[in-house]
């Protein structure tokens, strides 16, 4: 099992900027890529950033410029560095991890862009 605590979220005005952290505790060696999801009411999840082993990223489109997803191997955290923040980004935004045979979910921060 793998357990993920996320931390971060918060109220910001449109145009400004959030750090979402996401520390992985249990069985992390069998992940091999982590990211972040984001979901709003009535709405699927949708993936926003995913960084694998190898350090490679990709982004949503909605988010490419804007976001910036990063990993801290010794402290087993991944961030996500949101910057120019729109209303549209309003969601409740989860962390995942991928293994071999399961995904992992935390529960969920609220970020709220608002002015």
């Amino acid at each position: 099992q793998v357990q993920l605590v996320e931390s971060g979220g918060g109220l910001v005005q449109p145009g400004g900027s959030l750090r979402l952290s996401c520390t992985a505790s249990g069985r992390i060696f069998s992940i091999y890529a982590m990211g972040w999801y984001r979901q709003t009411p009535g709405n699927q999840r949708k993936r926003v950033a995913i960084i694998n082993n190898n350090d490679h990223t990709t982004y949503a489109d909605s988010v490419k410029g804007r976001f910036t997803i990063s990993r801290d191997n010794a402290k087993n955290t991944v961030y996500l560095q949101m910057t120019s923040l729109e209303p549209e980004d309003t969601a409740v935004y989860y962390c995942n991890a991928e293994g071999p045979a399961n995904d992992y979910w935390g529960q969920g921060t609220q970020v709220t862009v608002s002015s």
